[in-house]
């Protein structure tokens, strides 16, 4: 099963924690976009943003880890119109805020984890 892990680059350590315990389960990543600097120019931020296009697009799940900027979304809304499975993980419940939802989460086929990354890599395991 191979999947993509959408999220800011805040969330780093997030991302290669759960990343590398999903490969440890027979998972594989499409793209580490991890290993990148942030894009300086128009022309890098292009080539990424096609780069992780594809990658998205070639993942059969994909997992959204907030908090995540507009390239989360973005990612998200590419992998829901695709018609991949969304793992939704907030470690708080901020996305069931009636206030500062969006719609998009609570979509079919949007699985929300709330609590620790170890429960969210259990929760893709079992559902995967």
């Amino acid at each position: 099963m191979k999947f993509y892990i959408a999220s800011s680059f805040t969330n780093k350590e997030k991302v290669q924690y759960v990343s590398q315990h999903l490969i440890k389960h027979g998972y594989t990543l499409t793209y580490d976009w991890t290993v990148n600097e942030r894009a300086s120019t128009f022309e890098e931020q292009q080539s990424i943003g096609q780069k992780e296009k594809e990658e998205v697009i070639e993942a059969d799940l994909l997992i959204a880890l907030l908090p995540g900027g507009k390239g989360t979304h973005i990612e998200m809304g590419i992998a829901l119109g695709q018609g991949k499975q969304v793992f939704l993980y907030s470690p708080d419940k901020e996305v069931d805020n009636p206030e500062t939802t969006s719609t998009f989460y609570h979509l079919p086929g949007v699985r929300k984890c709330f609590g620790t990354l170890d429960e969210l890599i259990d929760m893709i395991i079992e559902n995967g």
